[in-house]
């Protein structure tokens, strides 16, 4: 699955006015009609309990120099992944400034999926900026560049 370049992003949620996050790679359009995605969480992600209880989560659409972040929210466990990192709350999710764009979602559906739950989140609001993605592939982050067909 290295070889599958994909979106990164860090999927928030509130609990008890505190931050929760964790960086994910397996985000997608799902739906237009009714707006939806859909997120991957691991089955021992803390994130994924505290979704399951608030059943609203925002998903962070990082830009292309947001990789340290990318890191950060990766690390397993611990509460402390907001420890320097600015945010402010919307629609009772937290927000990562400078991202590429921000969805609020609540969870319509949760789905097994192997070690991991899939959920799937009505888009509440969308909130798309100027910024380029960050991607992964090959085990590196990277961004999207369009290509310009020439005139032949």
């Amino acid at each position: 699955m290295a070889h599958v370049c994909t979106p990164v992003a860090v999927v928030t949620a509130m609990s008890n006015g505190l931050p929760h996050g964790t960086t994910v790679s397996a985000f997608a359009s799902l739906s237009m009609d009714p707006p939806m995605i859909l997120v991957s969480l691991s089955r021992s992600s803390d994130l994924l309990a505290v979704v399951r209880a608030t059943r609203c989560f925002g998903v962070n659409m990082l830009a292309s120099e947001q990789s340290a972040l990318a890191v950060g929210f990766a690390r397993k466990g611990g509460t402390d992944k907001f420890n320097g990192v600015p945010w402010q709350p919307e629609g009772d999710v937290p927000r990562i400034p400078d991202a590429a764009g921000f969805l609020v979602c609540r969870v319509s559906r949760l789905v097994e999926g192997g070690d991991h739950i899939i959920l799937l989140g009505e888009v509440v609001s969308a909130h798309p900026e100027r910024a380029r993605p960050l991607t992964y592939h090959r085990r590196a982050f990277g961004t999207h560049l369009p290509h310009h067909a020439h005139a032949v």
